[in-house]
């Protein structure tokens, strides 16, 4: 491992910005990883506790080591970022928060990376800012609307809200437990840790399930936009995904016209974390070629 990447820690790469986009006025926390021409901003998904460091610690030292940059951004209502109620499109909201981000980086153009959520402000971004999209990465998200063969909400989806709802850490366990195919890596130590960062921000509890009490399509569906996106997309899916089911996947790459897929199986929602070095090795040379 390179001196650059012992130094990769949580504490070691967070930062703060004040976003002023649009309707939004707030403080977005963020890593920023490495140095490199080229960035990759990756985008975590809507589960609580959730943070960009969580979701790809995994994920940020080859990138790193290849000589991108990288920037994990905490969405508005997550982690360390400030609180928020979102009664309209939570892709949108995203989106313009990580344009907001961009902006004061002084990024023009950045490769995407979104899980799940981030999927969804992924595209949300490609669709309203084009030309500031290199190459996109979407795994397990990037279009709402309703699957054809998995009843909806899913089992997965299901599970979250209730966590939301009782955060406890028997509910969390629960949705942990069809979140990934293989279990055993799920440590007490990985549970604790996620417990405590959702029950150190209550209020983004709270917000989360107000925000699906006035509207409960938080992510819209965009397959009748997904023609505009000109960008090369890589779609990442787990066969056993519990929570977005794959069909989604195959409506991306139906719309997106320069795209492909790739689907892990005995993997669930978090391909990512799951097969980490497969996942890892496919998107440095996606990325580079």
């Amino acid at each position: 491992m390179s001196t650059t990447c012992q130094s990769l820690t949580e504490a070691s790469t967070s930062h703060f910005a004040r976003i002023q986009e649009g309707d939004l006025d707030l403080q977005i926390h963020y890593n920023d990883c490495g140095q490199g021409a080229e960035t990759v901003v990756m985008l975590h998904g809507s589960g609580p506790g959730a943070s960009g460091w969580a979701n790809f610690n995994r994920n940020i030292e080859p990138l790193v080591e290849a000589g991108y940059r990288v920037i994990l951004m905490d969405c508005p209502g997550w982690s360390k970022s400030d609180p928020i109620v979102c009664p309209g499109s939570r892709s949108d909201l995203n989106a313009n928060a990580l344009k907001g981000l961009l902006d004061i980086l002084g990024l023009e153009r950045v490769h995407i990376l979104g899980n799940s959520m981030g999927g969804h402000s992924a595209v949300a971004f490609a669709l309203s800012h084009p030309q500031r999209v290199g190459k996109l990465v979407l795994m397990g998200g990037g279009t709402g609307g309703a699957s054809s063969f998995v009843p909806m909400p899913t089992e997965g989806i299901k599970l979250l809200q209730g966590l939301y709802r009782e955060p406890t850490v028997e509910n969390l366990k629960k949705m942990m437990n069809v979140f990934v195919f293989d279990t055993s890596d799920l440590t007490e130590q990985l549970f604790q840790t996620r417990l405590d960062n959702m029950l150190s921000r209550r209020e983004h509890l709270s917000n989360f399930v107000e925000s699906l009490n006035i509207n409960p399509k938080q992510f819209p569906d965009f397959s009748p936009r997904l023609g505009e996106i000109k960008a090369q997309t890589l779609v990442i899916w787990g066969r056993n995904d519990r929570f977005v089911p794959m069909d989604t996947g195959l409506r991306l790459i139906a719309g997106i016209p320069n795209s492909e897929l790739h689907v892990f199986n005995s993997c669930g929602h978090w391909a990512q974390w799951e097969h980490a070095d497969k996942f890892n090795r496919m998107v440095l040379d996606f990325l580079s070629h």
